[in-house]
């Protein structure tokens, strides 16, 4: 996904009170209409496939633009729903980095069945796995987890901090993730995904790579490095396998609500 090329390590990194590295990204997107497009699609399929919207709309009397906007989006005004707006673009933008930067195969099945648009999503925020070969375990394989916190407007918030506090629960919670990830691909049809799931399910007989990650994306008005140098890690229960990131960018939340946008007017 070209969106992604827009993510940029900007080469400084920031130190937390117990010593560890947090890496900084800038998000530098453009107004390049072809890039947004296909963007819109991949953010707007994490919601409801577009095979599916027309089979879903119906009884509503709705456009696919209005469906989306007022059944399945969170809710541009009203609370909690631009929170959880900018939480989702979070999450979602973290998942493209694993995937298209790091080579991570992450499943993406969180955010299509809403019970409620805004709610947000319980378990593990992304997870993503490398199976080196298909055909044979190998201890090589790899699982990691990461949490992403967002802040695109107000006063600035130690969000990496949160994350890295949510992230210490991953451990507890990984079953439970992978078995929601195994049977939402399962009844999709992906059976082949599905199964590769199996690879992560029992570490003890079938041991693999692990590692976690704590991500925060902020505006560039509520970035502050003074007060994501406070961040600690010492609490969480695997601090040596723990990946610290953070991203800014400016007009992130309007470009949120842009992308929302767009991603129901295309559809």
């Amino acid at each position: 996904m070209d969106h992604v090329k827009w993510l940029v390590d900007t080469g400084k990194l920031l130190t937390t009170t117990d010593g560890k590295t947090i890496r900084v990204f800038r998000f530098n997107h453009q107004p390049d209409e072809k890039i947004l497009s296909a963007w819109a699609k991949h953010f707007r399929e994490h919601y409801c496939s577009d095979i599916e919207i027309d089979d879903l709309r119906k009884g509503y009397g709705l456009s696919r633009a209005d469906y989306l906007t007022n059944i399945k989006f969170p809710d541009i005004k009203n609370a909690p729903g631009p929170s959880i707006r900018s939480g989702d673009f979070g999450e979602i933008l973290v998942a493209d980095y694993l995937e298209y930067s790091l080579n991570f195969w992450v499943p993406r099945v969180r955010f299509c069945d809403k019970a409620s648009r805004n709610d947000s999503t319980k378990g593990c925020d992304i997870i993503g796995l490398k199976i080196f070969n298909k055909k044979k375990i190998t201890s090589k394989d790899m699982l990691t987890i990461y949490e992403a916190k967002a802040k695109f407007t107000g006063s600035p918030e130690n969000r990496l901090q949160e994350a890295v506090d949510d992230s210490g629960k991953d451990p507890r919670r990984k079953a439970e993730s992978l078995n929601f990830i195994k049977q939402k691909l399962t009844q999709k049809g992906k059976t082949e995904q599905a199964s590769q799931i199996e690879r992560f399910q029992n570490p003890v007989d079938n041991p693999y790579e692990e590692s976690f990650g704590a991500a925060a994306l902020f505006s560039a008005s509520c970035f502050d490095e003074k007060i994501l140098s406070g961040t600690n890690t010492t609490g969480h229960p695997n601090g040596t396998r723990l990946n610290l990131i953070v991203i800014h960018g400016k007009d992130i939340m309007n470009l949120v609500h842009s992308l929302y946008k767009r991603a129901a007017d295309e559809a």
